[in-house]
């Protein structure tokens, strides 16, 4: 199977209203806006443990998912769709909220360690690899790492949910580049000044 294509966009998030707007739920802000403007409707799936939708982007059909097991056991469900389907989890996109990159800053890269994301450790040790495509979408840090829970479960500030949706403006742009496989082109352009 060619690994070239993205099939998969996995958004990270915490389910239920309580956790809705809080930081740690970008991920699950991006593909909503995704499924949105791409006319997609996410359903219930129980056997992937969470949400899924299928949306056309130009010429390419992916899968978006919310996993619903909780940040720390999101690899339950990024497992269950891929053993499901055969996918190589090169051709999957997760996105995830991360401390190291202001609001406002998005960034690509693909592989890796997990930096200490709890969602993206779970989605290694249940997938095995660590060869995925990340959008890393910036939260900042509170500055002490006792507060850091507390902070990514509580909703940023006015001026901060501004420019994460600006980040989340521009990932949106060159989705179709990610999509098609040309990872430097949309990088290039992702991370111009």
């Amino acid at each position: 199977m060619s690994t070239e294509y993205i099939k998969l966009i996995v958004g990270l998030g915490n389910p239920g209203g309580r956790y809705e707007a809080t930081r740690h739920n970008v991920g699950y802000w991006f593909v909503d806006r995704v499924a949105m403007r791409y006319r997609g409707v996410f359903k219930k799936e129980g056997r992937f443990q969470g949400l899924l939708c299928r949306v056309a982007i130009g010429a390419m059909e992916c899968a978006l998912l919310k996993p619903e097991t909780f940040m720390n056991h999101s690899g339950r469900s990024v497992a269950a769709f891929c053993n499901y389907f055969r996918l190589d989890p090169r051709q999957m996109l997760v996105v995830h909220d991360d401390l190291d990159l202001e609001p406002g800053v998005v960034r690509f890269k693909t592989g890796g360690g997990h930096g200490g994301h709890n969602g993206l450790r779970d989605i290694i040790a249940a997938t095995g690899s660590r060869e995925f495509h990340r959008l890393r979408v910036g939260i900042g840090h509170p500055g002490d790492r006792n507060r850091v829970v507390d902070y990514v479960l509580s909703p940023p500030s006015k001026g901060e949910v501004t420019a994460i949706e600006s980040a989340l403006d521009r990932a949106e742009e060159i989705l179709p580049l990610l999509l098609g496989g040309e990872f430097q082109k949309g990088m290039n352009r992702l991370h111009a000044p």
